[in-house]
C-alpha cells in the first residue's frame, strides 16, 4: 500500500465519522424532541386530570352545603312558625294590658 492509499483511507475513514457522528447527532436530536413532546403531553394529560378532580371535589362540596343550609333554612321556619303560633294565644292578652297601662 503507497503513500497516496494509506490518504485515501485515512480520507475515508473521516468522512464515514463524520457520517457516523451526524447521523448519531440528528438521532440524539430526534429523541429529545420526542421526549419533549411526550413530556408536554404528560404535563397536559396531570393538568386535566387534575382539574376534572378539583372540579368534582367543588361539585360535591357544593353539594353538601346546600343540603346543610337547606336544613338550616328549614329548622329556622320551623322556629318561627313555632314563635307565631305560641304568640297567638297571647295577642288579646297582649293588647289588653296595653289598653289597660294606658287607661290607668
Amino acid at each position: 500500500m503507497g503513500r497516496e492509499d494509506v490518504l485515501r483511507a485515512i480520507r475515508k475513514a473521516e468522512n464515514e465519522a463524520r457520517n457516523t457522528v451526524s447521523k448519531a447527532e440528528s438521532e440524539a436530536s430526534e429523541i429529545i424532541s420526542k421526549a419533549r413532546l411526550s413530556a408536554t403531553e404528560i404535563v397536559q394529560d396531570g393538568r386535566s386530570e387534575s382539574e376534572a378532580s378539583s372540579q368534582g371535589l367543588i361539585s360535591d362540596a357544593r353539594a353538601t352545603a346546600e343540603a346543610e343550609a337547606k336544613k338550616v333554612s328549614d329548622e329556622g321556619d320551623s322556629s318561627i312558625d313555632s314563635i307565631h303560633k305560641g304568640s297567638d294565644g297571647n295577642r288579646t292578652a297582649a293588647v289588653k294590658t296595653v289598653l289597660d297601662a294606658f287607661r290607668s
